[in-house]
């Protein structure tokens, strides 16, 4: 495995729910386009099987498939307990890092392991509340590890359509919650030391998702910040649980030998190609 890049002391990752690369790029999303010309993209990165928003929500946050973390539903049970395997979180919080999350559904607390995270927060289901939210603690607390996740285009999926203008107009908005995202980072003076990780739990077709079609199984993979290959293309596959390993590993934290993830190291300046490390 590849070392990771010097002086990373921050990791955000950000989940655009739905977030369907075709219909991304036809939204006006000035904020994430931006950062894709700064930073390193693949349009092309794959979530797993079932494509459905807890089950790969939980691969993207623990780096293991959904045969090892056994989370097969997709909403809030609270009967079902909790993930029974690490999560980012508590894999950082074990190195004494600063931990956060930040969710629009309340199915996530099924992640919130006991002293895993310094705040587990369900603020709302609009983005732009929880960026709100997740932005003042950001520029208050400067956590190590902080994921964010924005609700309003699986929602919009659901009730017009992939690709319908509501789709479109929920990703704008989503892309004013990423503007305030950014912004808090920039203030809270932590912008040199942070990468921001954005990806999404799977795409969708006509009012739904869960296949092992394209159009449900193909995401967005994108990096930027400190230490990223600016405007580079990341050749190697992607899956969803990469985004776990390459935070950690980013971190300084040791990955478990039971995790399908790899880092992405190829989207970053100094590192090995990510074919060499994978």
């Amino acid at each position: 495995m590849a070392a990771p890049p010097q002086g990373v002391k921050h990791v955000f990752i950000i989940s655009f729910d739905g977030g369907k690369p075709e219909v991304m790029k036809q939204s006006r999303m000035p904020n994430l386009f931006r950062m894709v010309k700064e930073g390193a993209v693949s349009w092309e990165a794959q979530t797993i099987f079932p494509s459905i928003t807890l089950v790969s929500h939980t691969s993207m946050l623990t780096g293991v498939s959904p045969e090892k973390h056994k989370i097969s539903w997709n909403d809030w049970r609270p009967e079902k307990g909790l993930v029974t395997v690490p999560t980012v979180f508590s894999l950082a919080k074990e190195k004494g890092l600063k931990t956060a999350a930040f969710a629009g559904k309340p199915k996530f607390h099924h992640l919130d392991l006991p002293g895993s995270c310094d705040t587990f927060s369900v603020p709302a289901y609009e983005a732009k509340t929880v960026a709100k939210v997740a932005g003042a603690y950001i520029e208050a607390t400067k956590p190590n590890l902080c994921f964010i996740h924005f609700a309003d285009s699986d929602g919009a999926g659901h009730k017009y359509g992939w690709g319908s203008e509501e789709q479109k107009k929920a990703f704008a908005d989503e892309d004013d919650a990423l503007g305030t995202v950014r912004s808090a980072i920039e203030k809270a003076g932590i912008a040199k030391e942070s990468v921001v990780l954005m990806s999404a739990d799977h795409g969708g077709h006509g009012k739904t998702h869960g296949t092992r079609m394209p159009e449900d199984m193909t995401i967005p993979w994108i990096a930027w910040g400190a230490s990223v290959s600016r405007g580079s293309t990341v050749s190697a596959p992607v899956t969803t649980y990469d985004t776990a390993a390459t935070a950690l590993w980013l971190l300084g934290v040791p990955l478990p030998t039971a995790f399908d993830g790899r880092p992405v190291s190829g989207a970053f300046a100094g590192a090995a190609a990510a074919s060499a490390a994978r």
